[in-house]
Formats: structure tokens, sequence, C-alpha cells
């Protein structure tokens, strides 16, 4: 029988990595926009629902179009 030669490395150091950091700022943009678009779709199909007073009752609290970007 043979001894194994496969040895368990450490995990690697990512910290401070360009690549890394960049595939990860466009990961969370990326999530940040589908969560956008998902939010966009369900405003759009609730649009229509009113209060009383006729405002609507669905809303996006503390959203401002000055705010974007």
């Amino acid at each position: 029988m043979k001894k194994s030669t496969l040895q368990v490395s450490a995990e690697p150091d990512i910290a401070g990595d360009p690549l890394h950091e960049l595939i990860r700022n466009g990961a969370r943009k990326l999530i940040a926009a589908a969560v956008e678009v998902e939010l966009e779709a369900m405003l759009q199909q609730h649009a229509e629902r009113r209060l009383d007073d006729g405002r609507h009752a669905v809303v996006r609290n503390g959203y401002s179009q000055a705010t974007l970007f």
C-alpha cells in the first residue's frame, strides 16, 4: 500500500485581491439591479390600488428619484 501524497492546504488569502474585489463588486451590483427590477414590477402590479383618500396604497418608502445613483 502506497502512502498518500495528498496535502491539505490552507484557504487562500483573498483579502485585498483586486480580481476578487472586482468580482465581488460586480455581484453586488448585479443583485442590486435584480432587486430593483423585481421591486418595480411589484409596484407596477399594484399601481392601481388606492387608499380611500386617493393616495397609492403600495409605495416605496424613503425613495426619491433624486437619490438614484
